[in-house]
């Protein structure tokens, strides 16, 4: 039944290609037509001039990859999305009850990240007569997992929007963006709508039955109670009493993003990605170790403390907040990453150490790994030259 199935659909693909091709009625939607074969088949293109490469991973099997990486913290979303909802609005803490909770919450947000995204995927593919990428199938997802459970609708479409077009579209599309689009689209939404993106009553989503509406109720995450803890050396007890131990932060089940609060998601995530190949080891260990390096530099040479993430336990830079999820899923991306391989482990580096400078420096801003990536995306491309020119510089000249 399912061959017959598969035979008939890929007939139907052949039959109407042809209304597709340069001369044909539709071949306007050509992109969108290659798009939909290649869901359904991988496309038996072969290449037309040497060289020849030969690869066991293209770019539809990368992604998917990529996808399956990211059903760990997805997964967990949506599970902790629904237990604080439920948790606040006083419900009974039943698990098909918290899973149905989550998923009313969660799936609008993916859906119209989905829908408005490859809008413009597809109105860009038509005018530049391109195929549609499946890059914008992980960015579609990554996007809404970086935002609060009750961001209004409307705002994921704009920031989906914005980080679509203008950060890849206007440099030329998938592959030629300097910055990592999902991350884009979720700091043109916090610094556009700040009242909706940072604060307490932003992390806890409830439905408000009267007008079946999302709405907020007041939830602190870890990293905003930090910054207004009144004495410095009482904050890892201060964490600890309202619940946030270092389990519960590893883990995950506290009110934050929809899928970055559970760095033991995102581990699980980042050996997937890393046993297959297909995210960088040195840039993840890299962001570990600039991390927990400079907040231990932080500890030890700071005799007065700026504010209470300077004597902090550097675990807990770790664990709390989208650290994990952001160096594992965003800094990884391989088109905004560097791509020699010294250079990795230094871009990784530095935003790991760019997190802790933004946590400490400005208590206004507690999260810091989002703008630490998209400002090491900038110089992904000259870690990149001084890398080639040092080992040009190493050649014997030809004599």
């Amino acid at each position: 039944m399912l061959n017959l199935f598969e035979k008939n659909l890929r007939r139907f693909f052949e039959k109407n290609s042809i209304h597709f091709t340069e001369g044909g009625r539709f071949y306007k939607l050509r992109p969108l037509f290659e798009a939909l074969e290649t869901i359904c088949f991988t496309p038996a293109i072969p290449a037309r001039r040497p060289p020849f490469v030969r690869d066991g991973i293209d770019l539809k099997r990368f992604m998917s990859i990529v996808l399956l990486a990211l059903m760990p913290p997805l997964f967990w979303g949506i599970y902790n999305t629904g237990y604080q909802s439920l948790a606040a609005s006083g419900k009974d803490l039943i698990f098909p009850n918290i899973i149905i909770s989550g998923l009313l919450t969660v799936m609008p947000l993916i859906i119209v990240s989905y829908a408005a995204g490859f809008f413009w995927e597809i109105l860009f593919a038509v005018i530049r007569k391109h195929p549609i990428s499946e890059g914008f199938l992980v960015t579609g997802l990554l996007f809404p997992m970086t935002l609060p459970p009750s961001v209004p609708l409307w705002q994921v479409a704009v920031g989906i929007s914005f980080g679509v077009v203008i950060g890849k579209e206007v440099f030329g599309g998938t592959g030629r963006n300097i910055f990592n689009p999902a991350l884009t689209a979720r700091a043109f939404l916090f610094f556009a709508y700040p009242a909706r993106m940072s604060g307490d009553r932003v992390w806890v989503a409830v439905s408000d039955t009267a007008s079946s509406a999302i709405s907020a109720v007041s939830g602190a995450t870890p990293l905003s109670m930090s910054t207004l803890a009144p004495p410095f050396n009482t904050i890892e007890s201060m964490l600890q009493s309202a619940g946030f131990t270092l389990s519960t932060l590893f883990v995950g089940n506290y009110p934050g993003s929809v899928g970055g609060t559970s760095a033991l998601c995102c581990l699980i995530g980042a050996l997937i990605l890393i046993i297959t190949g297909v995210a960088s080891y040195r840039i993840i260990i890299g962001g570990v170790a600039g991390l927990l390096i400079s907040s231990f530099l932080f500890n030890i040479v700071s005799t007065v403390p700026l504010n209470a993430w300077t004597d902090i336990n550097p675990l807990y830079h770790l664990a709390a907040g989208g650290f994990a999820f952001g160096i594992v899923y965003m800094a990884t991306d391989p088109v905004s990453a560097p791509g020699t391989q010294t250079s990795k482990w230094v871009y990784g580096f530095f935003i790991g150490m760019l997190t802790v400078l933004i946590r400490i420096f400005n208590p206004a801003y507690p999260e810091g790994v989002m703008m630490a990536i998209l400002f090491m995306n900038l110089f992904a491309p000259l870690f990149d030259f001084i890398e080639i020119r040092m080992h040009v510089s190493k050649r014997i000249p030809n004599v």
